[in-house]
């Protein structure tokens, strides 16, 4: 397997972002999240970041297009030779569809697609249980990680709250948004053959244990 070519999937709060990190440490690939790589573009004012710029000032979402062109501009560098890591894209099958289509232009392959499959209810409750610092911004949990005094900052005393985008509500909106947009990829990839999926219920450990295994198996099998 000369390069590994990734795609995390799962819902908000699942832990791509701790399993991205882990990856990145394991193996030489471009990490490539679509919030950042649209932040960037727009930084570097190429052609296309003014376009989503556009789109983004009105604060209005990015259309498949522009997104697609900033991402595939990015699979095009250099950095991205020995393989790259997707996170948030594609959100849909018509983004799949473009990624696929790309991919063959470019003659390279999507390795594996890994699901990081994370029950709704444990979703809202990684996300609603967060509390953060007013002052220092440091992050809580009301059961993994909770302060010493309910409702206080260990380190300065200062109050801590539950941001507007933590709460219940606004979670179980973002997941339904989830489930209409971006859960169809799981049938796609899986018609593919290209999903394996991991267990977000498990510590984080034990899944990049398991993703890591994993991609030896596929490496293993490849050369067979």
């Amino acid at each position: 397997m000369s390069e590994l070519n990734l795609i995390l999937l799962g819902p908000p709060g699942a832990g791509k972002g701790t399993q991205a990190e882990r990856l990145q440490e394991d193996f030489p690939l471009l990490y490539l999240a679509t919030g950042n790589i649209l932040r960037a573009a727009v930084a570097e004012e190429t052609e296309l970041g003014r376009k989503a710029k556009e789109y983004m000032s009105r604060g209005e979402l990015v259309p498949d297009d522009v997104i697609i062109g900033v991402i595939l501009d990015q699979l095009r560098d250099e950095e991205a030779s020995d393989g790259f890591l997707l996170d948030g894209f594609p959100r849909t099958v018509g983004q799949a569809e473009a990624l696929d289509e790309a991919l063959q232009d470019f003659g390279r392959t999507l390795t594996a697609v890994l699901l990081i499959d994370t029950p709704d209810d444990e979703v809202v409750r990684r996300i609603s249980g967060r509390r953060v610092s007013v002052k220092t911004g440091r992050v809580y949990h009301v059961d993994f990680d909770p302060p010493k005094h309910e409702g206080v900052c260990d380190v300065d005393g200062s109050r801590l709250i539950q941001r507007e985008d933590d709460s219940e509500e606004t979670v179980r909106k973002r997941l339904a948004v989830y489930h209409e947009q971006t859960a169809p990829l799981i049938g796609f990839y899986e018609k593919q053959g290209l999903l394996k999926r991991f267990d977000g219920r498990r510590p984080p450990n034990e899944v990049h244990d398991h993703i890591r295994a994993t991609l030896a198996t596929l490496r293993l099998e490849e050369q067979i």
